[in-house]
């Protein structure tokens, strides 16, 4: 019978080459969506409201749902635990509730926040701002300025700070002086700094009077991913624009930086180039009043330019992205150490004493460390659970101070009071079905202090937790890598393949997913009897940074396949089955939720794609997409060859059925760019596939996709509601 065709001997081959053809005919009409790129082009936008009213007349109006107002409820409620920091002899806090969506910023003593109603005195009512000036501010944090006695160099009370203003919650921002006793902004007139149109700009203060900027002050003054790419010494009274340029790096750096860091009585100045989103070339000298000390470069001294740094007094703490090999040892990726900053500087790393204070194993990794006055406190994740460590700073070295017995699953964060004066810190902790509780505690008492900590406020449930269980997970994905999960449910739930199941993930930058109170989910999903999974998948740091790295890439199909494979086991173990099962995922985890609905439709009932990256051949192009080229690749190089292959909207294809999907985004999102999810949607309709495919984007909201309470309770009514129509099929 002659001999078989290859693709008929292989039929995977088959499949291979029409996916090819495939991208190839999509490549030739790339471009045909380009209108949608207009942010605020008119064409587009009178799509955008066509679509917006179709999903709400399709899905119902999210805000005629109960869940809306249950969701409105948790979002605005007043039982929050209102999060401090120390300034001086206040403790500040920004709140939002009902009568203030855009938020309060005010302040208390000590004795009165440990009671159990604080008196708080409004410092800044955002929403009046926003009212009295015409401008729709959203808060963006504020920056203090620290003042040190001259002759005794203890810490000063503060008096300035340098406060944040979105419009309409971007990531661009206005910056204005603020006078915290006087309690009013500080004009031009009267010699304040005033950083404004709105951009993504970084501001350090040396003294009351000068400040080192980065902002957009006219052509080149920015990096081609929008990040400042000069930093200028600006004095009080002149205009920032005519400043004296200190320090500059390449338009192809993602952002540059300089700042000045005082801690634990010692003064450094650095300069900060962020090469990619992963590598660094830093600058460092001791601040003189003279400014006359030489700087020094941390990689020409021997450092890795991936490693990440911080200072502690005068120690550079380094943590290792790679292994590092210096003077006959061999540090591993994921380890934290310790070396003087001037010792580094005069001889070196080769030359310097490193101290070891964290070495990582095959399922431990150090998810994050906080500096009290003379403690670090180490957050390990041990298969991701969470464990506590505690170092001593003795004036010389650390001291190990000793470490949590065993692991739990649970949330747990540590802010310190105020590193320059105090070893005492809170302790938020927290359980998928566990709301959570801020304790007081002091590093000096070490791990005994997480256990004995006092506890100063908690939150009440938000939702039905009776007869809910948390159970671990774990999947083996295609090249055989245990994948762990968590898994919330009601106990005792039938393994009949007939739970309606949210798998939610993200896979990317190094970010960890950990248990935390899902308030949300919980009111709107779990209550009704549905099931919540939580992925752990590779892209993320849940194992450190070889986690992370092993999706980079041409690599990155192992996250997809690793979301496949806990899909996959959800299925076989009877927990939910395809028809049942839906996804979510935003930003990144929009892109990773596009890969499954082109790659895996079978696999998925329904997938709920937010703010995503999906055309990744404009990506870098737009927006900020140029500084995350170390994550992805450059599409406009022989990268495109691994990148178009998990480019969902270059891998669309018309002889498909896909799952009902809904697409979220927003319009003012100037980190993801809106055009992602609309070129996709469009293509789909395009395709003739869109009768089941939905699509939101919120006016106003930034890369949240919501400005305040009553957008995100839409935004949430909308994906639960279509999510559990479709899956539970009621």
């Amino acid at each position: 019978g002659g001999v078989a065709r290859a693709e008929e001997r292989e039929p995977w081959l088959r499949a291979v080459d029409a996916e090819q053809v495939n991208r190839e005919i999509w490549m030739g009409l790339q471009g045909e969506h380009a209108w949608l790129e207009e942010v605020l082009g008119e064409r587009a936008l009178e799509w955008v409201r066509a679509e917006n009213a179709r999903a709400e007349q399709l899905l119902g109006d999210p805000t005629a749902s109960p869940l809306y107002e249950k969701a409105l409820r948790i979002l605005e409620s007043k039982d929050k635990i209102p999060r401090v920091a120390k300034y001086g002899e206040y403790w500040y806090n920004f709140w939002t509730d009902a009568q203030n969506p855009r938020g309060l910023w005010r302040r208390t003593t000590p004795e009165s926040y440990k009671t159990d109603s604080p008196e708080w005195e409004v410092v800044i009512d955002v929403d009046a701002l926003g009212k009295s000036e015409g401008e729709s501010w959203v808060w963006n944090g504020h920056t203090v300025c620290r003042e040190f006695d001259p002759v005794t160099g203890e810490p000063l009370p503060p008096r300035r700070t340098m406060v944040a203003l979105s419009p309409g919650g971007s990531d661009a921002v206005v910056r204005r002086e603020y006078d915290l006793v006087e309690k009013r902004f500080v004009p031009e007139a009267e010699g304040g700094f005033v950083l404004s149109p709105a951009s993504k700009s970084r501001v350090s203060w040396v003294d009351r009077d000068t400040i080192l900027v980065g902002a957009d002050l006219g052509e080149g003054s920015l990096t081609d991913s929008g990040y400042p790419r000069i930093v200028r010494q600006w004095r009080r009274g002149s205009p920032a624009a005519a400043a004296p340029v200190v320090y500059e790096g390449e338009a192809k750096d993602v952002s540059v930086s300089g700042y000045l860091d005082r801690s634990r009585g010692h003064a450094y100045e650095w300069r900060h180039r962020a090469t990619s989103f992963y590598t660094a070339r830093r600058q460092v000298r001791r601040h003189t009043a003279q400014g006359d000390e030489k700087w020094a470069s941390l990689e020409d001294l021997g450092l890795q330019d991936s490693a990440r740094t911080s200072q502690f007094g005068d120690q550079l703490l380094i943590f290792l992205r790679k292994p590092w090999e210096v003077a006959g040892q061999t540090f591993a990726g994921g380890s934290l150490l310790s070396v003087g900053i001037d010792d580094l500087c005069k001889k070196g790393a080769t030359g310097a004493k490193l101290q070891v204070l964290f070495v990582p194993t095959a399922r431990t990794s150090l998810d994050d460390f906080d500096a009290t006055k003379s403690h670090l406190v180490l957050h390990v994740l041990d298969t991701v659970k969470s464990r506590f460590h505690f170092w001593k700073w003795t004036g010389a070295h650390w001291e190990d101070a000793g470490a949590e017995p065993s692991a739990v699953i649970r949330g747990a964060s540590v802010q310190p009071l105020d590193p320059e004066e105090t070893d005492e810190y809170f302790l938020s902790t927290s359980s998928f079905t566990q709301p959570s509780t801020m304790s007081l505690s002091d590093a000096a008492m070490g791990p005994a202090g997480i256990k004995d900590a006092r506890p100063l406020k908690s939150l009440p449930k938000q939702f039905d937790d009776a007869g809910l269980t948390t159970f671990q997970g774990e999947a083996t994905s295609a090249d055989g890598t245990a994948v762990p999960y968590f898994c919330i449910c009601k106990e005792g739930m039938k393994r009949d393949g007939s739970t309606p199941t949210l798998l939610y993930g993200y896979g990317g930058f190094e970010i960890s997913q950990t248990p935390g109170y899902v308030a949300l989910v919980g009111a709107g999903w779990l209550e009704q009897g549905g099931c919540f999974v939580m992925a752990n998948i590779r892209g993320g740091g849940e194992f450190g940074p070889s986690w992370h790295q092993a999706a980079l890439r041409e690599n990155r199909q192992r996250a997809y396949d690793d979301f496949v494979a806990i899909g996959e086991d959800l299925v076989s173990t009877g927990i939910t089955s395809p028809k049942r099962l839906g996804i979510r995922g935003g930003s990144n985890g929009g892109l990773l939720v596009g890969n499954m609905l082109v790659q895996r439709p079978d696999l998925f009932g329904a997938v709920v794609c937010a703010v995503p990256l999906l055309d990744m051949k404009r990506y870098s192009h737009l927006l900020a997409g140029a500084s995350w080229m170390a994550e992805y690749g450059n599409p406009d190089t022989p990268d495109w060859d691994f990148l178009q292959r998990y480019s969902p909207y270059h891998n669309l294809n018309p002889k498909v059925d896909y799952p009902p999907l809904l697409m979220t985004t927003s319009t003012k999102d100037d980190r993801v760019h809106p055009y992602h999810a609309r070129c996709f949607v469009k293509r789909l309709q395009d395709m003739g596939k869109g009768g089941n495919v939905y699509y939101y984007e919120n006016i106003e909201g930034g890369h949240g996709g919501a400005a305040d309470a009553k957008q995100s309770a839409y935004v949430t009514s909308l994906y639960q509601n279509f999510l559990w129509k479709v899956l539970s099929g009621k």
